[in-house]
């Protein structure tokens, strides 16, 4: 491997010479020149890692050779060095972005930090995850044999997050199959954990049972209306966990996290299901009998969509809460920023809902498009392209425009996704859904030991739309595929996210709760 070069520019650079030789002696290459001209030709004629600048060089100054540099390398990581602690100083170097900025005198350590900060950050990082990782591998299987509740399967999902994006740079295959591996068994635990508490959830034969669907805005909203602030409830259809843990970083350059919990989605983890049983506060099919008007079967014409908002009413009405709301989904670009531009108005209202599909659209283009499946080839890649939308997209000029405002402003989603690649085959007519991880019908026939299957849908509070309809989900990593065309439908399929079964991804699923700083 070739050495690390350093460009160095001071025009006392005779008397750094004992600080070159430390860095030397601790492998680095460095190329001494005493002006910033000769810097500023050098850079262009040889390669360099990293420069150092001395900030109050006569002739071509520290910032105006830094200028120069990066108009020819703007990725060239640039350390200024200075003998003034003015401020404008700090700031215009600090403008012109700079790598980092040390006060003179500078010991040889530091000089020896900062280059292990610039150059070496994610090679130490990501040493760190794997000894931290390796460390926690045999903790996290010990506690997969045990019989965990609800709160330990989140915390544990929340473990397997966090080391999935620590790992996500390294160039360790054979870590991250590891960690793979050990997602996978606990996928398996957590699918027979829900299948086996599920019933009981519903029917509250159980004090021990999570948040879920219908249950989250009575138990999580309610107490934060007729507070002094504005609450903003948005939902970004099919976030994971881990693309909030992605977006994080960014919110909280505006908003201090409050609370980062998740909640247990409902079955099937969908929108027409998922979604509607959120804003109603009731199950699938005790909408359907309630609220008829509400409810569009899947085999029917329309939206199943398209009343959440006299749903959310109906359930505000319920329980006594009387509140000013709004509601606005967003399905493109443009009406993206016509409401950001007009978020103003909504400062009056008590609660406003805003909902973004933009997740949603990815995953569906990413099945459909050669050329998204390309660019989300994998778990970090598609975080990846959900942080560039969220990153310039209206929704985050809604959370920073929200930052100042005396609000709380809230985060979820309904489910989420998970990547599939074991197919389960299953026969049934021309009437079953069409979704690839349920399906319910009258003349479905599958092996029962591959599915998780509701025979008494009612039971579940699922539409039962004929006397032998009955409802089957996949378990973690599978999706049904039929066994006419088989082989093509299987090699269309396989690796892509989909939704609808059991998994932690698509069942826990991130409520975030944001304070503003100010």
């Amino acid at each position: 491997m070739s050495k690390i070069r350093i460009l160095w520019a001071d025009d006392e650079i005779e008397l750094l010479k004992p600080h070159i030789i430390f860095l030397e002696q601790k492998g680095y290459e460095v190329v001494p020149v005493n002006n910033g001209s000769d810097a500023i030709d050098l850079a262009k004629e040889q390669h360099f890692d990293i420069v150092f600048l001395d900030e109050q060089m006569p002739g071509v100054s520290g910032i105006e050779a830094l200028e120069k540099i990066k108009e020819d390398f703007p990725n060239l990581p640039v350390v200024m060095i200075t003998k003034s602690e003015e401020e404008s100083i700090m700031e215009d170097a600090i403008g012109s972005n700079i790598a980092d900025y040390l006060i003179k005198p500078v010991k040889p350590t530091q000089i020896l930090l900062s280059l292990k900060r610039n150059l070496e950050n994610r090679k130490l990082a990501s040493e760190k995850a794997t000894m931290n990782y390796q460390q926690q591998f045999r903790e996290i299987g010990m506690r997969l044999m045990d019989r965990l509740d609800h709160d330990e399967w989140v915390d544990i999902y929340k473990k397997l997050v966090r080391y999935e994006l620590d790992l996500g740079k390294t160039e360790d295959e054979n870590i991250l199959d590891i960690l793979e591996m050990q997602k996978n068994d606990a996928n398996n635990g957590f699918d027979k954990f829900y299948e086996s508490n599920y019933y009981d959830w519903l029917h509250g034969n159980t004090d021990d049972k999570p948040v879920m669907s219908h249950t989250l805005i009575k138990e999580k909203v309610f107490p934060e209306l007729n507070k002094s602030e504005k609450v903003f409830f948005i939902l970004i259809d099919n976030l994971r966990y881990d693309q909030w843990k992605a977006i994080q970083p960014l919110v909280e350059n505006y908003f201090r996290v409050e609370k980062d919990e998740i909640y247990y989605s409902i079955l099937p983890t969908t929108t027409q299901y998922a979604r509607n049983a959120l804003f109603a506060g009731l199950m699938p099919n005790e909408i359907r009998k309630r609220y008829r008007n509400f409810w569009v079967d899947e085999e029917e014409e329309g939206s199943k969509n398209q009343f959440e908002f006299e749903l959310l009413k109906e359930q505000f009405k319920r329980f006594g809460k009387n509140a000013k709301m709004s509601y606005h989904k967003v399905l493109n670009l443009e009406f993206g920023r016509k409401l950001a531009d007009n978020i103003s108005n909504l400062m009056e209202n008590d609660f406003n809902v805003i909902i973004y599909n933009f997740v949603d659209m990815l995953s569906h283009a990413r099945t459909e498009m050669e050329i998204i499946r390309e660019l989300a080839d994998d778990e970090a890649a598609y975080r990846s392209l959900m942080l560039s939308w969220f990153e310039h997209s209206s929704l985050f000029d809604i959370i920073k425009y929200l930052s100042d405002k005396n609000v709380r402003v809230m985060i979820t989603t309904d489910h989420g996704s998970v990547r599939v690649h074991n197919p389960v085959k299953i026969v049934g007519d021309k009437a079953v859904n069409t979704n690839l991880r349920y399906k319910y019908g009258r003349n479905l026939a599958y092996n029962a030991k591959e599915v998780f299957e509701i025979i008494n849908p009612e039971e579940y509070f699922l539409p039962k739309i004929n006397v032998s309809t009955r409802w089957v989900f996949s378990r973690p990593g599978d999706f049904f595929a039929y066994p006419n065309n088989y082989n093509y439908y299987v090699k269309y399929y396989r690796n892509t996210f989909q939704h609808g079964g059991i998994s932690m991804e698509e069942v826990m699923v991130p409520f975030i709760t944001l304070k503003s700083k100010s």
